[in-house]
């Protein structure tokens, strides 16, 4: 695991690169250039794939190749950046929030060049989406840093995590609804298990989902609406009240899913897979016990509760949360409430996936690399 909570191999990261220099232009879909080709092309014998999420809260790389009918990580990196701090009361992305996103945006590409990636997705969300200056950013990571990133509709990001995450799905559930928190946006997908006919060139995930939303509600919006270092019973109650106001047109549409047999929550994001580290007591967060985590009511209420308990020293000192999180997980706990409330299970499970797992699977099922035996 490294600095940045994440698993990966490969050398030891080198100083950051300078973000003034202009850099071959790398797109979404795109193969990074002629190494690339050498080494790693889509049907060789060892392509790799990158899918980073440069998100409210978090800007994170994945690298992998395809192994069976999943994948193998080859290479992470994440880092959280706050690209959308302050911008629901100025409307802006700030300067600082600006310059610590490039910083990490080199390291990224600094990652996929090094790692002979074959194709890449790079997108962004609801930071980019809502800014007056998103544009004006987006234009000058292209221009300092070669990085074209796509900024992804709000459906897109829904299936893609969707996608990301479905595996975790019970066999024998045929409903099921899965929720991602983000920083900017709370994305939920009543996912069902039987199959529909979609339109030509939808992603593979569409055939299953009934019913998607994405909510302009996040963890970095409501603990700046709220505040997030001293957070009362009622400081919370309002943002889960919020929250269930956002969410009540969804809720009415996917309401039929919490009659389906087995049906359960499915949720991903630091704020579950941090519930599911405090249900479990580690001392240190260890994705390998959190992913694919099955907790019961009881559990969730337990391990919600002694979050609100916390104090923010405590929060702050606690290897599952961490001093950069430790005043937006809170947020994300009523966020979560709010779902919880709307759809009652008596069991969820947890997922240490996504975004970025959704757009590995689909470029690698869209090269028809999937299934594949490595040879």
């Amino acid at each position: 695991m490294d600095e940045n909570g994440e698993t990966g191999g490969g050398a030891a990261e080198a100083p950051a690169a300078s973000v003034a220099a202009p850099r071959p232009l790398l797109r979404s879909g795109a193969r990074p250039g002629a190494q690339a080709v050498r080494f790693g092309r889509p049907g060789g014998r060892d392509p790799r794939y990158a899918a980073l999420d440069l998100g409210t809260n978090n800007c994170r790389l994945l690298i992998a190749r395809p192994d069976g009918d999943s994948f193998r990580v080859v290479d992470a990196f994440s880092r959280i950046v706050r690209l959308g701090e302050g911008i629901a009361t100025t409307g802006n992305l700030s300067d600082g929030a600006i310059e610590r996103t490039l910083e990490a945006l080199a390291v990224c590409r600094r990652k996929i060049e090094e790692r002979n990636v074959s194709r890449v997705r790079l997108v962004t969300t609801e930071a980019c989406r809502v800014a007056r200056n998103g544009a004006a950013f987006l234009a000058r990571v292209r221009h300092e840093l070669g990085l074209e990133l796509e900024l992804l509709d709000r459906r897109s990001e829904a299936l893609l995590a969707a996608a990301g995450c479905s595996a975790l799905a019970h066999k024998q559930a045929e409903s099921v609804v899965l929720f991602d928190i983000g920083g900017g946006s709370t994305e939920l997908v009543w996912l069902a298990m039987r199959e529909k006919a979609v339109a030509p060139g939808e992603p593979g995930i569409a055939s299953r989902v009934r019913a998607w939303a994405s909510l302009p509600v996040g963890v970095v919006t409501l603990a700046e609406r709220y505040g997030g270092v001293d957070v009362t019973r009622d400081t919370f109650e309002a943002m889960v009240a919020e929250t269930l106001s956002a969410l009540a047109d969804f809720a009415e549409a996917a309401r039929p899913a919490i009659a389906c047999p087995g049906f359960h929550l499915l949720g991903t994001s630091g704020t579950v897979t941090t519930l599911g580290g405090l249900h479990l007591g580690l001392e240190k967060y260890d994705r390998r016990r959190v992913d694919g985590l099955w907790m019961r009511k009881g559990e969730v209420d337990a391990a919600i509760e002694n979050l609100i308990d916390m104090p923010y020293s405590a929060r702050a000192a606690n290897g599952c949360i961490g001093r950069d999180r430790a005043d937006l997980v809170i947020a994300g706990a009523a966020i979560f409430e709010a779902i919880r409330r709307a759809f009652p299970s008596e069991t969820m499970r947890i997922g240490d996936r996504g975004l970025r797992e959704g757009m590995l699977i689909e470029m690698m099922r869209a090269d028809g690399m999937l299934n594949r035996r490595r040879r």
